[in-house]
């Protein structure tokens, strides 16, 4: 296993959290660090930095992260963006895995690009429902700032420092499991 096919392994994870996040940003931030040439995409996967890919993922972005601010569509967008992330968690890991068996590829790209942004997006929707029971969806556009602050930064550390982006992926989904963890002990407890 040569340095780039882990780097570009390394992409794909960050990019996939980034997803769990918002699933268009990190698609976008893929299409302009292609169409910048930033990085090789595989063959299969040039299209994502064309103009026109440019054009209609920077669009479904701001769709995405405008919606989130809109009181229950924030709540309807969360029930149908855990198994969009997974998808596109995939997609992101299969577009950047350079120079791998396409049994290894599709299994580290339906592993770990789909369960790491499924496992994010199950969080983040969680967190969003917690925040509309306990503030009536007051606290949700701050829930939706910093779902979409960490998607932005996930995508530009996993772009240009890739080995970063991993160990942040790994924080990130200890932080999540700690959550889990002391939720479920409360829950048992009550």
């Amino acid at each position: 296993m040569t340095i780039e096919t882990i780097i570009s392994i390394c992409l794909g994870i960050g990019l996939a959290a980034s997803v769990g996040f918002r699933v268009f940003v990190p698609l976008f931030a893929l299409s302009l660090a292609s169409y910048f040439d930033v990085w090789q995409l595989n063959e299969s996967w040039e299209w994502i930095g064309s103009t026109t890919a440019l054009i209609t993922l920077g669009v479904a972005t701001l769709v995405e992260v405008f919606a989130y601010y809109i009181p229950y569509i924030d709540n309807l967008l969360d029930t149908i963006a855990v198994p969009l992330a997974a998808i596109a968690g995939t997609v992101v890991m299969m577009s950047t895995v350079a120079d791998l068996s396409p049994v290894i590829t599709w299994s580290l790209a339906i592993i770990a690009g789909g369960g790491t942004a499924a496992a994010i997006s199950g969080s983040s929707s969680t967190t969003r429902l917690a925040s509309t029971a306990t503030t009536g969806g007051l606290a949700n556009p701050v829930v939706s700032t910093i779902e979409t602050g960490t998607s932005i930064v996930m995508a530009i550390i996993s772009v240009f420092i890739p080995v970063l982006a991993v160990i942040l992926v790994l924080i990130i989904l200890l932080i999540i499991f700690k959550f889990y963890k002391k939720f479920k002990t409360k829950k048992v407890k009550h």
